[in-house]
Parts: structure tokens; C-alpha cells; sequence
């Protein structure tokens, strides 16, 4: 029975007694280890295992007699002691990581028989029968955000993000506030050895509403759901705010490590959890990919039922040694596969249709809708494309409409539920000027979209900026919607080298800046002067340069200067890049408008640095089916935009063009396909529709 140092008073609570005769030292140091061990059990009881054995009171006696003791003895505090959770708010942001095994995504599947291919091409690569059955393990797939945990010697020494796959921020010190993130593992057999073990960070539902009701009272923007809750929450400077918003985690598989682990992925997910980690508990061994199959539909209908959200399920194989031999593709390893649920769907009304301006000058329709809740977020727009989307499927203001998630991510309209229409819905006439600077709109006999080229129209502007200034791109804390618009209208900013031109004093003085968070947003844009090279270049919004191909650019030129001088064809031969990029990219900076803005950003003291590389950081992925083809899309791909899917091609090793030609290999077929798929088929050119593209990808 444990010994504590407390005495009983008339109001049955309890503190540490500090009498004139103190224990011998290293008899209080003996206590302190064994009440830090005594938290810790109870913490894995409580977390891990979901069964605790003593009262909420109790533990709270336990932990403060801990934070007394430690009080009164200093030279016995320990980074890992569980008193030691909140540390100190930091001044100079997050340290960048490289991960020394890129935390790789995992490709997708959405039907059961792409689910049987996978199986199918595992076998095949390893040379097996394909009526041989493989062991997968089923775990839920939780959608939160991807973390790294790196213990050595048994105790947590750093946490990461997962950043870019290669490289993320080191946010150890707001993973130590989460509850269930053990300070020091369990097993006694791992205290020599170093181990990186991954997982995801997620806000369970309930958690998710209290906070967005309390943001709401406080006049403060709501999450969009639990999974971007969770993702800020990480990415607070100040650990005691984090400390108040209850993360948890589950973890599911190793990285770097010198320790001996399991033979297969079962037993690997129940030695995490012996070691203290918290594991999912609704996993399942399958001995053959029917038994998978059968749980995809189990636990669609199941879902709802959890206290987080989940969008899918990972299947594994079992038999971890054959990892390595299967390998991995540029972006997702050939053992794993995750099998996406159907998209959500909910009914309401379309109260209004609105005109949005891009930043490419493109003008989008989106419907204004009477909000509902849907996939874990309160909907009140959604994207429908483009005009013709909406003469397709007679979409009319006041409509009843069908939204889902397309990914379970950007809501869309998806049907009109034209039984219920009153007579009194309203059709939508596209405008011939902009609705933001009144220029005359115009449409690419080419392409599907409407497009304002007024390259001074303060929409295009604020949008320009706003992608300038987001996480991937130059990072620009605190430069949001709200200020990005008033810095336009009161014509404070209209260009990027303006944002360096600003005072605390000028921004101060604007709507809801108090000196305070002015001089956040000054330090901000100061700091972003010495971003990456490749965040930079992502960040000018170069036609068809999205983040993975600017990444491409910046390792192969290795500086700004270097790529800016690039004749036509060096940067049309950088592997992954091909024609249309590369004269996208090369007539960029020969524009004198980009000259002038560029020298301009120069001049302000903006300094791109080069990125580290990493062996395993490749940016292509050549494959047998793209390489060296020539494709051609046209109308809208529901998963992804097409610069997206421009850059996917290319990566791969294929080009693309904006023309139908006799050369042309593939036309990629999205909805609402226009002139192009009509040339192609007299031409006679092979036609793929979307699925067939998604699924040459992911081999």
C-alpha cells in the first residue's frame, strides 16, 4: 500500500504536511519515483486500456502530493514526470523536422473491386497464386491529423507533424499537454533503445461542439470541423491553450527505430500498446481480402456510432517483412491501401447563388444554402463549378437540393429534388461583367470557365494574396479574410511587396487591430522573408505550379535566381515538370508585370532559401502507363482539381497539353466534357473517364 505524506482534515480534503523533521532525501526521492510511476499506471489504465481503479479524487491527491514534492525538492524534477505536461509559450514558431522515412500518404480506394485489385497486384508483385490468401489487419481510419512520436531511451524526446510527407514542425511541446501521449513508455526493454512511433491527433466530437459553442460566444471564427480543430490546436504558440482543449490520439505503426519489433502488423499494434500507446481497439484480423470487404460495409453503418470521426478504413497486410519488398511509390507504399466511405449526403434549401473571384481571374457560382450539418461541419455553401454545371442539372435559386462531401471535403450539389418545386424557384443568369470590378467577363472557347482579366480587379487581388500568405505558401500568421480584405479596399495592399511596406501604426489602426496582434501580423511578414524556396515559388501563383511541382523546381534549380535565368527548354526537361508547366513557368518570368513585382520583393529583403534534400525525397514517380504519353483534360474532375491532376500526370512522367491533336495519346474525361472530348472522338483518341485515370494512379 502506498505511503503518502498527507494529513486528514475536518473537510475530508487532503494536502501535503511539511513537519520540522523531513523524511531522509533519498527517501522522498524514492517517493516521487513512485508516484510518478503510480500516475503513470493509472494514466494507462485510464487512456489505454479504458478501466480506471481509482476515483478522479484520488488521482488528483496522487498528482498533487507529486507537484508538492517536486516543488519543494527542484533538483528532482524530470522532464518526464507527468507534472511537467504545459511548458513555456514559444517566441520564434515551430523547428522544422525531416523525417528520416517520409510519413508517406496512402492511396485510396472507393469500390470493393478496387479493393480486390490491390490484393490482386500485391500478389502478383510478389509472385504468389492469386487464389492464395494474404492477412490484412482492418483498422479504423480516424480522420485527425498525422503525428510523430520520437522516444529515446524511453522517454518522449520530440513530436512532429507530418508536414509535407519529408518534413514537418517539431510541436513536442503541445503534444505533451495531451493526456494520452505517454512522457515515458512502459516496457523496461526499450530504455536503451530509440523508437519513432506514428499516429494520428483527433478532437472527439462532443469536445468539437463545446469548443466551436464557446468560440461562438466569444464573437471568434468557428472550426470548420473536429479534424481542422485539431490541427490549429497543434499549432498554438502558447501549450497552456492547447492544454484546454482535450487532443487525444491513436497510434498505429513505427518509423525510425533500433529496437526489435513483431513480425506481423497485429502484433506490432498490441506491443504499442503494451508500451503505454494508445491503440484503436476496433481493429480486426482478416485472414483473406473477402473478410475485409465484409467490414467496409459493417462499419459504414457504424460510423455514427463512435465518438470521433472517420472517413474510411486502412487495410495492412500482416506479414510485415514483406514491406520491403513490395516497396512504396513516390507518394503511398504498395502494402497499404485505404478504403474511402461513400460521400455523406443532406438535404436543404439553396437560398441563393453567388459569383466568387479567383485569383487566376476564374469566376465561380457557388450556392449560398440554408446551413445543415454534414460529415462533421456545418454546411452553408458549396461549390457548383460552373455555369454549365448549372444548366446541366437545372439548378434554380430556392431549389431543394441533395449536398454531399466530394472526399468527404468540399461540399457540393450534387442533385435537385425537383418533386418538391413550387413554381416559384428562380434560374440564374450568368453576368457579362465581373461582380467585383465590373470588366467584361470572358470564356475560353477551350475550357468550361468564365474568367475576369482585369488583372488589377480587387478580387483576384484579395484572393491572390490570401493563397500568398497560407501555410504552404509564404505562412503568414494572422493575415486572414477579414484583413485581406480591408488592406485591399482601403488600398494599403495591392500587390505582395506591399505587405512588406507595412507599419504596426498603419495596421493598427484598422478594424479589430489592437497594437498587439498588429505587431504579431508585422513580425509575421517579416518572418516570411526567408521561407523556402519551394513555398516561395508556390506562393507567386504560377499557372499550373501547385505545391509538389514548385517542390520539384526549387530541389533541381536549387535557387530563385538560378531558375528565373532557365532557358525554355532546362526547365521544360526538369524531370516531372513537361511542356505546359515548363512554358507556364518560363513566360512568368519574362512577364514584366511578375519582373516588376519579383524586383520589387527582392528589394523588400524577401530571400527564398534553398530546401534540405532528402535521399528519399524524389519528387517523380515514373510509370509505365504515363511516361512519355501526352494527355489532354477536359471538363470537371469531382477529386481533384485539374492543375492537380496536370501535376499527378507529369510527375509521372507524362505531359499534357490544352489541345486535341493526332499526337495526343489520352483525353481524361471529367463531367461536363466539352469541345475536346468531341475532337477526340472523331479524331479517334482514347477516351478515360475519371476512374480509370484515379485508378492508373495509383499503380
Amino acid at each position: 500500500m502506498l505511503r503518502v505524506f498527507h494529513v486528514n482534515l475536518p473537510n475530508d480534503s487532503a494536502m501535503v504536511g511539511k513537519s520540522s523533521h523531513k523524511p531522509p532525501f533519498e527517501e522522498i526521492r524514492s517517493r516521487i519515483e513512485e508516484l510518478r510511476r503510480e500516475i503513470e499506471h493509472h494514466n494507462y489504465l485510464y487512456y489505454v486500456k479504458n478501466a480506471p481503479e481509482i476515483s478522479d479524487r484520488q488521482y488528483d491527491l496522487l498528482m498533487k502530493e507529486l507537484q508538492d514534492l517536486e516543488e519543494e525538492y527542484p533538483q528532482l524534477k524530470s522532464p518526464s514526470s507527468p507534472t511537467m505536461r504545459i511548458g513555456e509559450k514559444l517566441t520564434d514558431g515551430f523547428p522544422t523536422v525531416v523525417h528520416e522515412i517520409p510519413m508517406l500518404s496512402i492511396a485510396n480506394t472507393y469500390e470493393h473491386e478496387e479493393l480486390r485489385d490491390f490484393d490482386k497486384r500485391a500478389k502478383r508483385f510478389l509472385g504468389l497464386p492469386l487464389n492464395k490468401d494474404m492477412e490484412y489487419v482492418m483498422e479504423l481510419k480516424i480522420d485527425g491529423v498525422s503525428l510523430s512520436l520520437l522516444y529515446s531511451g524511453g522517454i518522449l524526446a520530440r513530436a512532429a507533424t507530418r508536414g509535407d510527407g519529408f518534413q514537418g514542425d517539431d510541436v513536442t511541446a503541445n503534444v505533451r499537454t495531451i493526456r494520452n501521449v505517454p512522457l515515458r513508455l512502459r516496457a523496461g526493454g526499450l530504455k536503451g533503445a530509440q523508437i519513432e512511433v506514428r499516429g494520428e491527433v483527433y478532437l472527439p466530437r462532443l469536445v468539437f461542439e463545446k469548443l466551436n459553442e464557446e468560440r461562438k460566444k466569444e464573437g471568434e471564427i468557428l472550426f470548420a470541423n473536429p479534424r481542422n480543430a485539431a490541427a490549429g490546436s497543434l499549432k498554438l504558440l502558447d501549450p497552456s491553450i492547447t492544454a484546454t482543449r482535450p487532443l487525444s490520439t491513436f497510434f498505429y505503426g513505427v518509423g525510425v527505430t533500433d529496437a526489435s519489433l513483431p513480425e506481423t502488423h497485429w502484433e506490432l499494434l498490441n506491443f504499442l500498446e503494451q508500451i503505454g500507446l494508445c491503440v484503436n481497439p476496433n481493429r480486426r484480423l482478416c485472414r483473406n481480402i473477402g473478410e475485409v470487404i465484409q467490414l467496409t460495409a459493417e462499419w459504414e453503418k457504424r460510423r455514427e456510432s463512435l465518438t470521433y470521426e472517420i472517413d474510411g478504413l486502412v487495410i495492412k497486410l500482416n506479414e510485415r517483412a514483406l514491406y520491403d519488398r513490395l516497396g512504396s511509390t513516390a507518394k503511398a507504399p504498395r502494402w497499404c491501401v485505404a478504403y474511402k466511405f461513400s460521400a455523406e449526403q443532406a438535404e436543404t434549401k439553396l437560398q441563393n447563388i453567388i459569383l466568387q473571384v479567383g485569383r487566376t481571374g476564374t469566376v465561380t457560382p457557388v450556392a449560398v444554402l440554408e446551413p445543415v450539418f454534414l460529415a462533421g461541419s456545418t454546411i452553408s455553401r458549396a461549390t457548383l463549378h460552373n455555369e454549365d454545371e448549372i444548366r446541366r442539372k437545372d439548378i434554380r435559386i430556392g431549389d431543394r437540393v441533395i449536398i454531399e462531401k466530394g472526399g468527404d471535403v468540399i461540399p457540393k450539389v450534387s442533385a435537385v429534388v425537383k418533386s418538391v418545386r413550387t413554381g416559384e424557384e428562380r434560374e440564374f443568369v450568368f453576368p457579362e461583367t465581373c461582380p467585383i470590378c465590373g470588366s467584361p467577363l470572358i470564356r475560353d472557347e477551350e475550357e468550361v470557365a468564365i474568367r475576369c482579366q482585369n488583372v488589377s480587379c480587387p478580387g483576384q487581388i484579395k484572393e491572390r494574396l490570401r493563397h500568398y500568405a497560407s501555410r504552404d505558401a509564404m505562412d503568414i500568421e494572422g493575415l486572414g479574410d477579414a484583413l485581406v480584405h480591408q488592406l485591399v479596399n482601403k488600398g494599403l495592399v495591392k500587390d505582395f511587396g506591399d505587405l512588406y511596406a507595412l507599419t504596426i501604426e498603419k495596421v493598427a489602426e484598422l478594424e479589430r487591430m489592437a497594437k498587439k496582434s498588429a505587431t504579431n501580423l508585422v513580425a509575421a511578414i517579416e518572418h516570411s522573408k526567408s521561407r523556402p524556396l519551394a513555398s516561395f515559388l508556390f506562393a507567386l501563383g504560377i499557372r499550373y505550379v501547385g505545391l509538389q511541382s514548385a517542390k520539384i523546381l526549387a530541389r533541381h534549380f536549387g535557387t530563385f535566381e538560378k531558375l528565373q535565368k532557365a532557358s525554355l527548354e532546362e526547365i521544360r526537361s526538369t524531370p516531372g515538370v513537361g511542356d505546359v508547366m515548363g512554358e507556364s513557368v518560363y513566360g512568368f518570368f519574362r512577364n514584366p508585370d511578375n519582373i516588376r513585382l519579383i524586383e520589387k520583393l527582392l528589394t523588400m529583403g524577401v530571400s527564398p532559401r534553398k530546401e534540405p534534400l532528402t535521399t528519399a525525397g524524389a519528387p517523380t514517380a515514373v510509370s509505365v502507363f504515363f511516361a512519355g504519353k501526352t494527355f489532354v483534360l477536359t471538363g470537371t474532375l469531382s477529386s481533384m482539381e485539374r492543375n492537380a491532376a496536370r501535376e499527378e500526370i507529369e510527375r509521372r512522367g507524362g505531359k499534357t497539353t490544352d489541345n486535341v491533336s493526332k499526337k495526343t495519346d489520352y483525353v481524361i474525361a471529367g463531367e461536363n466534357a466539352g469541345s475536346k472530348y468531341d475532337k477526340a472522338k472523331t479524331l479517334g483518341v482514347t477516351i478515360l473517364d475519371e476512374k480509370t485515370f484515379l485508378k492508373y494512379l495509383k499503380e
